[in-house]
């Protein structure tokens, strides 16, 4: 059974290489490839392909955004990070995303093939320093920067006075902040957390136990 794969990336080079990676091994065959986030989910919808191995920081789109709408529009592509980022908010916050590895652009040939298969059967796979990085978080004392980590450390904040109940004039004047400010963060926060009203956002901080004071 060959597996078909699209690679979405900004730079030519990398969009090569896995292409020249892969046209040498039985099994795997590059059906497309992308280079803006917004390409990688028409690639999704139009390509069909098995998995599709998409960088971070995409232009359009982040990958993150982008794994999200391929995740609505075409729920059985298995979507593999394939990334210079290994921070807590990049790896968690494609977790929450949809994709299904997670691997270091560093990652030698054969594990960025393995991951590839891995994924297309439907299993979990993240590079050696990721899954690391994901049990030393799994297993350390929730705080509230381990709450949504998606988000930014002010973010959160916003988020958490937003529990609290305090409109964005109040928010602005805790923090220092300009009022449009805090609403386009407040914008940001709405977008990660996929709500769509001040109420939703209140009950996920609530329910978490997120609070700004």
């Amino acid at each position: 059974m060959t597996i078909r794969i699209v690679v979405a990336d900004d730079h030519g080079i990398i969009r090569e290489g896995l292409g020249a990676l892969l046209s040498g091994r039985d099994g795997y065959e590059l059906v497309g490839t992308a280079a803006t986030g917004a390409e990688a989910v028409r690639a999704a919808v139009t390509l069909k392909p098995d998995v599709l191995v998409m960088d971070i920081q995409m232009p359009d789109l982040s990958g993150i955004e982008a794994t999200r709408e391929i995740g609505r529009v075409a729920p059985d592509v298995a979507v593999l990070m394939l990334t210079m980022f290994d921070d807590d908010e990049s790896v968690f916050a494609a977790m929450r995303a949809g994709a299904r590895g997670y691997v270091l652009k560093g990652a030698v040939g054969d594990t960025v093939v393995r991951a590839i298969a891995a994924v297309a059967e439907g299993e979990a796979i993240f590079g050696p320093g990721v899954a690391r990085r994901t049990l030393a978080y799994l297993s350390r004392p929730r705080t509230d920067e381990t709450l949504f980590p998606e988000l930014t450390p002010r973010e959160r904040e916003v988020l958490g006075l937003i529990a609290d109940g305090l409109g964005n004039a109040a928010i602005a004047t805790r923090l220092s902040l300009a009022t449009a400010t805090v609403g386009n963060h407040i914008t940001s926060i709405f977008a990660k957390l996929q709500v769509s009203t001040r109420a939703e956002a209140i009950i996920r901080a609530r329910t978490s136990g997120l609070s700004g004071s």
